[in-house]
C-alpha cells in the first residue's frame, strides 16, 4: 500500500529478484501496490522483506481474508506490511484453494502473526500451517460456522416499528402478564 510510486517499485524489483517464481501477479490501485505470490513462497517473502535493508519492513499491520465465492480459488489471505523505518507500504495477497491447507504462519517473522492469524480462522475457517494457537478469539468456543464466509446462513430479526410493535413483542422470549 505505497503511495510513492518509488518504493511501490523497489519492493516489486527486490521481490522478484530473490524470488522469481514466486510472483503471480502485481496490482496497482489507487496508489496501493499488491503483490500476488505463490502460496509456498509467502513465509521466506516476509522474511526477505523483514530482514532486507532497503525495505526493513518491521511491522505486519494485520492480515485479512477475501471470500471470493464463486470463483476459485475461493479465498484470499492479504498481509498489510508496513516499514516504520522508511515509512513505506506493501500489500501481500495469497491465494488460498482449500481453507484446511491454508498459507504457512508468518508467526515466526513477526509474533502478532499468530493473533492475526487466529481472528482470520475463527471468521472465515482458513488455518495456518505451523500456528497451533488458532481457536475461538471472537465467537464461542461451540459456535458451528464461520460467519464471515459468503455461504454461512445469514440471522434475521424483523425491525420493530410504530406500525408492527405488537407483533414483535408477542414474539419476545420474556415473561408477559
Amino acid at each position: 500500500m505505497s503511495g510513492d510510486n518509488q518504493s511501490a517499485e523497489l519492493f516489486f524489483q527486490k521481490v522478484n529478484e530473490a524470488f522469481p517464481e514466486a510472483i503471480i501477479e502485481v496490482k496497482d490501485f489507487r496508489g496501493e501496490r499488491t503483490l500476488i505470490v505463490e502460496q509456498e513462497h509467502l513465509k521466506d517473502i516476509c522474511f526477505f522483506l523483514r530482514n532486507d535493508e532497503d525495505l526493513a519492513c518491521n511491522l505486519l499491520e494485520d492480515i485479512v481474508a477475501d471470500d471470493m465465492l464463486p470463483e476459485f480459488p475461493r479465498f484470499a489471505v492479504n498481509y498489510h506490511i508496513y516499514s516504520i523505518a522508511k515509512n513505506h507500504y506493501i500489500r501481500l495477497r495469497v491465494p488460498v484453494e482449500d481453507p484446511d491447507d491454508g498459507p504457512e504462519s508468518v508467526g515466526p517473522v513477526w509474533p502478532v502473526a499468530y493473533w492475526l492469524e487466529m481472528e482470520v480462522w475463527d471468521l472465515m475457517g482458513i488455518t495456518f500451517k505451523g500456528n497451533d494457537r488458532l481457536r475461538r478469539l471472537f465467537l464461542p468456543e461451540d459456535w458451528q460456522g464461520h460467519p464471515l464466509r459468503k455461504d454461512y446462513p445469514l440471522g434475521y430479526e424483523e425491525v420493530q416499528f410504530s406500525f408492527n410493535w405488537q407483533a414483535i413483542d408477542a414474539k419476545k422470549p420474556y415473561a408477559k402478564d
